[in-house]
């Protein structure tokens, strides 16, 4: 073969195989994706809502931490929509 030639397709079971591993590699990049935002939103809101940690959350601590993390995840599905509809247009 030239090394301008195509290269040979993978026989059934490659392409099975190689159809496994991109799957398995999407979802584990889902899976990382979604690591990342977990951890940003613990920091956001542990970082504006608890002022002194102790033993246990105060009601208001609590409270905002709840109210952060719905603001945050609100946020995130109307950036993802948004761009989402940017890229069909």
């Amino acid at each position: 073969m030239s090394s301008f030639d195509a290269p040979d397709l993978p026989s059934g079971q490659d392409a099975a195989a190689a159809a496994e591993v991109q799957h398995f590699l999407a979802e584990e990049q889902q899976r990382a994706a979604m690591l990342g935002v977990v951890s940003k939103l613990t920091i956001t809101c542990w970082d504006t809502c608890v002022t002194k940690p102790g033993n246990k959350l105060s009601s208001w601590e609590s409270d905002c931490i709840g109210n952060c993390a719905r603001r945050f995840i609100d946020a995130s599905v109307f950036i993802l929509n948004r761009a989402s509809k940017q890229g069909r247009q």
